[in-house]
């Protein structure tokens, strides 16, 4: 990491919240577009960075990498057998679009457009486009459901009570207690 990329990544590590730094991102015009009510858990700033583009209402969890570039062409510029042929570096974007989740570890590669209203599982690599409406997930994601199949199951879960919802990232022994039941109950039908 050099220079200007090195500062600014610095500089998220001493912002303690996700919209702070998702707000430091924008203003600094660091990212080719970020748009309104975005959340980018991650502190370090991708290569080229400009190149990636989020519409409104995009989710970014921790560790997400996005690769806007590769570097083969230094294997290839030194490999002997190519009698001194050069390659450049070929880099790409990735445009996001409205209502996105993206989750932990998830790796999206230069080239993609994700559509709209699409959620990604955790530790998926993407590499190639996301059709709007959809839940993928896997290495390489695949559609696993619609975004409406999804919000029917989202709506007839089991869910806690306002009175036991976690609060400013703690959570309740009460909370805690009703997810443990939840999880045996669940095992134990298996």
């Amino acid at each position: 990491m050099r220079g200007k990329r090195l500062l600014q990544t610095l500089k998220l590590y001493t912002i303690l919240t996700s919209t702070k730094r998702t707000k430091y991102l924008k203003e600094k015009g660091i990212w080719g577009a970020i748009g309104e009510n975005c959340n980018i858990m991650s502190r370090t700033v991708p290569l080229y960075a400009k190149l990636i583009k989020l519409g409104n209402n995009v989710r970014i969890a921790s560790n997400v990498t996005f690769v806007t570039h590769d570097v083969t062409h230094v294997m290839l510029n030194d490999n002997p057998n190519l009698n001194g042929e050069k390659f450049k570096e070929k880099i790409g974007c990735i445009e996001i679009q409205d209502n996105v989740f993206i989750g932990t570890g998830t790796i999206i590669l230069y080239g993609v457009r994700i559509g709209s209203n699409v959620i990604i599982g955790a530790g998926s690599l993407i590499n190639k486009d996301i059709p709007p409406n959809s839940v993928v997930g896997g290495v390489p994601a695949r559609i696993i459901s619609t975004f409406n199949e999804y919000l029917e199951k989202r709506r007839t879960e089991d869910i806690y009570t306002d009175e036991i919802k976690p609060r400013n990232e703690m959570i309740s022994d009460e909370a805690a207690e009703w997810c443990w039941k939840k999880f045996y109950k669940s095992h134990d039908e298996k």
